[in-house]
């Protein structure tokens, strides 16, 4: 009896896992073709590509970016009733999702962002209340979002973001809930109860409105307009309800002429105003103190082309922002008795006066101090570093700035020139029009926006391992020390230069808290002292921060306080590393395996122990091989990108 007991067992077990397999051959079929190479002769399909078996059956299915197009066919995937992952993102896949899915009762996660899918999100994703991770972003999902969400009460992820959802955002009310995103919908109204505690970026690209977007709701946000004649206008008025009034047209005739004229006399203020200030810049000199507390309006880490950004471009002379204190001789705001000491063959098209009489902006204030756009009468276009809290005597600086002003690669920011004096110490490099990778990762994203590609994004990576393993081979204890995505400047075609390198051992301690905390590795504790280990260690920070699109210096990614590696680390455990990437490098759906590579290697060198990094050279050469890889790929398949962008 119990023999005849287990053998009917055994053919049970069999027959399930027959009908895993038979479901996977018919989803092959039907959206797979020829690009699933799964070896039909072996009789399980368990040892299939991004196939997963726990107790003869399949409970994870992971096909991502394995070019599957069409639509899904019913009754098929719901056949996999042990399924507890399903991964079909970034593939061509379109049309509605078949209902029968709601039969995957032990569903746990579920990753279909990145495809066609269009039709509104189906109701029987909120009858499998074992769902933990949803991500439907980068699809045609259209319609209102339902609040039958909140029967997920287990869930921690809903992705929604860039689809063309629509209507007021319900309440969602959810225990769990870690990430949410709704972002570049056509939604309206008013940020729910339930999710104000969310991020700013979760709303972006909508008409929401209230915490924590800017823009406060009106009294009436989320509710529809009132219909009206044509040709009345009609206004609610607080009569204790909802009552309405018509104003007549002689109110609306003088609303309309009151408008104009002040904005006309507007207009006439503004003018007046700016002809004085552009009077004034050109009559005026600023003093140092005016300088100083303009500076100290800087407040943190600035990009550098902030000031072209609406930021501190206030126009003053180089010359005024100089101290005249102390026994140096100053005429007319120049240091006569010092001059400017120009590198190797740099030009001298001009000299310490050309420099001080420049109009200058300020662009940022950094570690070593405070950097300003300088515009010489001929035209020439410079930055200027103006360096803080120097302790070293003028022989042992010069020493030190000649070391730096003589590197010389394609992928540094040469140093043009320095001056010394007691009170000030000037650094000259060249201009870099497109500002600072952190400006153009983390600044103005609206429309006019040029969006960082993958192919930008890891040139730059490239770009900027080259000039650092530059510097690593000065010598063994040569390092940059302050390696951060607003040190990373970009050409007009958007090459990598790095800048401040060579300048940590002309400053002392700092004065103030560190702002670079979240790129300096564990192990330094002397800003001065760094490694080459270290400098890896802050380069891995900086891929992670192209990749993810997320700010290091942020005090707080989450609630928790993890810093960016170890948030990525969470992450990539729980196996879901899509989850990871910037929103705008989601769309390059042929080079995902290159971006998990890139991924991988900013873990690699965010190591906890310097041991186990690589070299910066060994990071050069992965770089390179995932640069040739995605232009394979590239040639192979076409720049794809998908059409929800």
């Amino acid at each position: 009896m119990l023999l005849l007991l287990l053998l009917l067992l055994s053919s049970a077990t069999s027959s399930d896992l027959s009908t895993d397999r038979t479901a996977l051959l018919a989803l092959r079929s039907a959206v797979g073709g020829r690009t699933l190479f799964w070896n039909t002769t072996i009789t399980t399909p368990c040892t299939w590509q991004g196939v997963r078996c726990e107790n003869n059956r399949v409970t994870v299915l992971r096909l991502p970016a394995s070019s599957l197009f069409g639509t899904l066919p019913i009754n098929t995937l719901s056949s996999l009733t042990s399924l507890r992952t399903l991964s079909l993102r970034f593939n061509h896949l379109s049309g509605p999702l078949p209902a029968d899915l709601s039969r995957l009762s032990q569903l746990r996660n579920l990753y279909l962002q990145g495809n066609h899918f269009s039709g509104p999100v189906p109701d029987f994703v909120f009858s499998i209340p074992s769902l933990v991770r949803l991500n439907l972003a980068s699809n045609n999902f259209s319609g209102e979002i339902s609040s039958g969400f909140n029967n997920l009460t287990r869930l921690r992820t809903l992705y929604l973001e860039n689809n063309q959802l629509s209507g007021v955002l319900p309440d969602i009310e959810l225990p769990n809930l870690e990430q949410f995103n709704v972002s570049f919908n056509n939604l309206n109204g008013s940020v729910p109860k339930g999710l104000v505690g969310k991020p700013r970026d979760a709303f972006l690209g909508t008409l929401l409105c209230g915490k924590p977007l800017d823009n406060a709701c009106a009294d009436n946000a989320g509710e529809a307009p009132a219909a009206s004649p044509v040709g009345e206008v009609i206004v609610g008025v607080n009569l204790g309800g909802n009552g309405r009034k018509k104003l007549s047209g002689g109110a609306i005739a003088g609303i309309v002429i009151g408008s104009v004229v002040g904005f006309i006399v507007l207009l006439l203020l503004l003018f007046v105003l700016c002809r004085k200030r552009s009077s004034g810049s050109k009559t005026r000199s600023v003093d140092m103190a005016a300088i100083k507390n303009q500076d100290n309006e800087t407040t943190g880490e600035k990009p550098i082309v902030e000031a072209e950004n609406g930021g501190m471009g206030n126009e003053f002379s180089v010359a005024a922002a100089m101290s005249t204190n102390g026994n140096t001789k100053v005429e007319n705001g120049v240091n006569v008795a010092k001059k400017l000491v120009f590198f190797g063959n740099a030009s001298r098209v001009f000299d310490l006066e050309d420099l001080l009489r420049a109009s200058a902006e300020v662009l940022g204030k950094g570690t070593f101090g405070t950097a300003y756009k300088a515009v010489l009468e001929m035209g020439t276009v410079v930055a200027v570093k103006r360096l803080k809290d120097v302790t070293i005597n003028e022989k042992e600086f010069k020493e030190k700035i000649e070391g730096v002003g003589a590197m010389d690669h394609e992928n540094l920011v040469p140093l043009r020139a320095y001056y010394y004096s007691r009170e000030e110490k000037l650094l000259v490099y060249d201009y870099m029009p497109m500002g600072s990778l952190s400006a153009l990762l983390h600044g103005n994203k609206g429309a006019s926006r040029t969006p960082l590609t993958w192919e930008i994004r890891s040139d730059i990576a490239l770009g900027a391992a080259r000039g650092i393993e530059y510097l690593h081979f000065q010598g063994p204890n040569m390092s940059h020390g302050n390696i951060k995505s607003s040190n990373i400047l970009l050409t007009k075609s958007y090459e990598a230069r790095v800048s401040d390198f060579g300048l940590n051992h002309l400053v002392g301690p700092p004065s103030s808290p560190t702002r670079v905390a979240g790129y300096r590795a564990p192990e330094v504790t002397d800003p001065r002292r760094v490694s080459q280990k270290a400098d890896v260690y802050s380069f891995g920070v900086l891929l992670l921060e192209l990749l993810t699109g997320k700010a290091p210096t942020h005090a707080l990614l989450n609630e928790e306080g993890v810093d960016l590696p170890r948030w990525v680390q969470s992450v990539v455990r729980e196996e879901w590393t899509s989850e990871v990437f910037d929103l705008e490098l989601l769309r390059y759906e042929n080079v995902e395996e290159e971006m998990v590579q890139l991924l991988q290697l900013g873990i690699d060198c965010t190591g906890q122990y310097p041991d186990t990094r690589p070299s910066i050279s060994e990071v050069v050469k992965r770089i390179e091989e995932i640069r040739r890889s995605s232009l394979r790929d590239y040639h192979e398949q076409g720049d794809h990108v998908s059409e929800t962008d």
